[in-house]
């Protein structure tokens, strides 16, 4: 697991004493560990777009509630896999329902993400390119 502790959300208090309130995180002692870098960055959005005032930490511990019990963990799925995968279908819903960006603009830039992935060679950076977008 890829650790991120508290330091690492740039002093950003209000996430620091809200991470109590976020069902299932997976942490240790310092703060929250990720199993692949997606998953801090997916965390890492949250965290941004709740400094913005997107949405409280109540809120999101609630819709992140709703996700968990209504897509639990597949039985062959990895626990932490499963929570960040919750976890970001949450941020889309959030990021939908507040109309932030809509749920046609996510699927697109979703369906980009898959393109770019595909054609990547293994180990290499993925990066967006506007044949990504052509599909």
């Amino acid at each position: 697991m890829l650790p991120l502790h508290s330091r690492h959300l740039r002093g950003d208090v209000a996430a620091v004493s809200a991470l109590p309130q976020v069902p299932g995180l997976p942490r240790d002692a310092d703060g929250p560990v990720f199993g692949a870098p997606w998953q801090a960055q997916a965390f890492a959005m949250a965290v941004a777009l709740h400094a913005k005032g997107l949405f409280t930490w109540p809120e999101w511990a609630e819709a992140l509630a709703n996700t968990i019990r209504t897509a639990p963990a597949a039985p062959d799925e990895d626990a932490g896999a499963a929570y960040y995968r919750q976890w970001l279908e949450t941020l889309e819903r959030m990021v939908a329902r507040t109309g932030a960006s809509s749920e046609g603009e996510l699927r697109r830039y979703r369906d980009a993400w898959d393109h770019a992935a595909d054609r990547t060679p293994h180990g290499q950076p993925i990066t967006l390119a506007p044949e990504d977008f052509d599909r």
